[in-house]
C-alpha cells in the first residue's frame, strides 16, 4: 500500500526523488491521508516560483468532511504544480501516488531527505 521507492513524512506526505523536473522532488499525500480526508473537492497548491519552507503551510486540500493544510516537507523553490487537480481534484483520492501528485520542489539544501521515513517506518508509525 505504501510504495517502497518513496520517502514519507509524519504529516502523511510522500516524496519521490527524483521528480520529473531536474533537481526536483515530487510531493503528494499518502493513501492514509487521502482516505482520512474523504472525497477531495478542491485543491490549493503553491505557485511555480514560490519558495516553500519545510514544516510550513503551502496549500490546502478541501474535502466533503473538512479542510486540511498541506505542509511543505522540504524547503526550496516550486518548479511544477499538478494543474490537472484544478479540474479533477478527485485524482488525489483515485491515484495518490501517480496522477494525484501535488507539486515539485527543487531543494534549497542537499540532505533534506535524510530525516524522512521509508515505507516500513511510515507504516509502523501508523500502527503506533
Amino acid at each position: 500500500m505504501y510504495p517502497d521507492d518513496l520517502s514519507y513524512t509524519s504529516e502523511h506526505e510522500w516524496l519521490r526523488n527524483p521528480g520529473e523536473h531536474e533537481g526536483a522532488v515530487r510531493v503528494g499525500i499518502t493513501h492514509f491521508a487521502q482516505d482520512a480526508l474523504g472525497d477531495i473537492v478542491y485543491v490549493s497548491l503553491p505557485e511555480i516560483g514560490q519558495t516553500v519552507t519545510a514544516g510550513e503551510t503551502c496549500g490546502e486540500l478541501e474535502s466533503t468532511k473538512s479542510v486540511s493544510d498541506v505542509y511543505a516537507p522540504v524547503s526550496g523553490e516550486v518548479v511544477a504544480r499538478n494543474e490537472a487537480l484544478d479540474a479533477t481534484p478527485e485524482l488525489v483520492n483515485d491515484d495518490p501516488y501517480g496522477g494525484g501528485w501535488l507539486f515539485e520542489v527543487v531543494l534549497s539544501e542537499p540532505g533534506q531527505l535524510d530525516g524522512l521515513m521509508d515505507a516500513a517506518a511510515y507504516e509502523a508509525s501508523l500502527q503506533g
